[in-house]
């Protein structure tokens, strides 16, 4: 109102004020409506916005997420008499890519390019590491050597996100010459940049190297030792590991860290006795035993299928209210599910759960089975539904496998409740579920609903194991029902070679008796191509007459019948020589 009250007047507002409004109110992050307000009191006074009018409007439209806006005004900004400057720049860039529309970015960047902006130091450091995160590395590298040639020292953070990129691109000898140069610009670099590196080498399995670099740059620091550590380990190099390890011991340079990487190693591979010696020299040298150490050892005795221990040390980690780490939760569940150990099994989850510590999906899949075979099929439900809470996901096998509890217990309702869930959640019916959801209406005699089942896995190319495909097409040629899956039928015979003979006599018998002879004539010929013939039964319904359920009439399989004397003719000379 004041701003109206001021254009109505005589006196005009200059352009700094409104720029100092408009910044004011992205500061305070007020409503883009009241920016706007002010922005068209500014058009309204007939003052020419600039740069740095139209850099606001930029900023206000990203941040209520208008990118598409934000980029028609930035396009227009020529147009306007204003030429983008470093900022818009970094603004335009910037968000495009935090948006996850890295190609637009880089389309913007070569315009910057081509407009020769001058860029300044919030630039480099805002857009380089966004690049090296979008895993763009030639386009940070052009900015970076454009950094240090327009003499703008890069700081420790451009450093550290370009060595890390070149290490993660095994790049490693332009990541060391980054580090020479950072001391030689009176950088010190940090503990991770070296970590990175040595990571790297160990990725290459380039030992040596990464012992050189270590003896160099960072004799004393105990970070890059565990890296060089861990990744003899990795490639199972105990030994190596263990030279290294009594070096830095020598030194001093150990943790708690240092001892859990070795006993971790050593638990993988079920080498106890040496580990208990480790782990009383590790209490000795003044270092007790953490969460890492609890689940390395758990997996240890584990592997050693000795559970009750395993539990024992599960229940100080829970005395303690830490966690295991994911592999040792794995290790625990599954061992004790393979030991019939359901209940401890369940105890462990629901813990780890209430701390949303994620299980491994097949681990998961592991202790639902557990539970159904003990028939606790609510208790598979309920924690599937914490699963969820904490973040853990159920694969098919999952459903499958509460789906064939429930079947058992003809609950079919609930199967169809746990099939929308699992529809919901992204997961593929397989032939499994399938054959599940199929069984169950079979079961209960739902003929509508096994046929529509049915015809969805036919569609997507599956089909039930020989027995239970024999029992749908019996049931369903004996309530004469084969009409609901006519071009399952069609498709079963055109995809799949595995047919066997007793669902050849079901179905032509079962499509005559319906009625359907030509199709039932195109089963016949199929049959006859493999050199099987009809079974007595079918034999009789073909050369003889049948009376159609529901009707009275009599379908005669001559004269008029489908069925010619040469088929009838082949069909008694082929069961008069059986």
């Amino acid at each position: 109102m004041v701003l109206s009250a001021i254009n109505l007047g005589k006196f005009k507002p200059s352009m700094d004020m409104f720029n100092i409004l408009l910044g004011a109110l992205l500061e305070d992050k007020r409503d883009f409506k009241d920016f706007l307000f002010v922005y068209k009191e500014m058009v309204k006074a007939g003052i020419v916005p600039s740069t740095d009018t139209l850099n606001y409007l930029l900023e206000a439209l990203f941040e209520t997420f208008a990118v598409d806006t934000a980029l028609y005004q930035y396009r227009r900004m020529n147009k306007k008499g204003c030429s983008p400057n470093s900022k818009t720049f970094e603004m335009v860039i910037s968000n495009l890519i935090k948006k996850d529309r890295v190609d637009e970015s880089i389309v913007v960047l070569e315009e910057m390019f081509e407009q020769k902006c001058e860029l300044n130091f919030s630039f480099y450091t805002s857009i380089i590491p966004l690049f090296c995160e979008a895993n763009k590395p030639k386009e940070a590298i052009h900015l970076f050597k454009m950094m240090r040639g327009s003499n703008i020292v890069p700081n420790s953070l451009i450093y550290g996100v370009l060595i890390q990129s070149f290490c993660e691109d095994n790049r490693l000898d332009e990541a060391v010459n980054l580090i020479e140069e950072m001391t030689e610009n009176g950088l010190t670099p940090l503990t991770g940049m070296f970590v990175d590196i040595i990571n790297g080498f160990c990725k290459l399995e380039e030992f040596e190297k990464a012992t050189q670099f270590l003896e160099i740059k960072c004799a004393f620091e105990i970070d890059p030792h565990n890296s060089l550590l861990q990744g003899y380990c990795n490639c199972d190099n105990f030994t190596a590991a263990k030279t290294l390890f009594d070096k830095m011991t020598e030194r001093q340079v150990t943790n708690r860290d240092s001892y859990n990487i070795l006993i971790s190693w050593l638990c993988e591979n079920v080498k106890i006795k040496r580990t208990f010696e480790l782990l009383a020299r590790m209490i000795v040298s003044l270092f007790d035993p953490d969460s890492s150490t609890f689940s390395a050892l758990i997996i240890g005795l584990c592997k050693l299928r000795k559970y009750e221990d395993s539990m024992k040390l599960f229940n100080q980690v829970r005395a303690k209210a830490w966690v295991l780490d994911c592999a040792s939760y794995g290790e625990l569940v599954e061992c004790l599910c393979r030991e019939k150990k359901i209940t401890d099994a369940i105890q462990v989850f629901c813990y780890m759960c209430k701390n949303k510590c994620r299980l491994k999906t097949s681990s998961f899949a592991v202790l639902i089975k557990g539970i159904c075979r003990i028939g606790k099929v609510d208790e598979a439900i309920r924690l599937r539904l914490l699963a969820n809470y904490a973040g853990i996901s159920s694969s098919d096998s999952t459903f499958n496998t509460i789906m064939l509890a429930l079947a058992t217990l003809n609950k079919e309702n609930d199967i169809l409740v746990l099939l929308s869930q699992m529809l919901v959640e992204g997961i593929s019916v397989n032939a499994e579920t399938y054959s599940v959801l199929v069984q169950s209406m079979y079961s209960k005699g739902r003929i509508k609903d096994m046929a529509l089942f049915f015809n969805l896995m036919v569609r997507e190319d599956l089909i039930p194991d020989s027995g239970l495909l024999t029992n749908i097409l019996s049931f369903l040629a004996n309530n004469s029902q084969l009409t609901l899956i006519l071009p399952a039928i069609d498709k079963l015979f055109s995809n799949y070679d595995c047919i066997s003979l007793e669902i050849y006599n079901i179905l032509i018998h079962g499509l005559l008796k319906e009625g359907y002879r030509r199709e039932a004539g195109k089963i016949l010929d199929l049959m006859l191509e493999k050199g099987w013939v009809p079974d007595a039964s079918t034999h009789q319904v073909l050369t003889g007459s049948v009376v159609k359920e529901g009707t009275g009439k009599e379908i005669m399989a001559s004269g008029n019948c489908a069925m010619d004397d040469k088929v009838s003719n082949i069909l008694s000379e082929g069961l008069g020589n059986s």
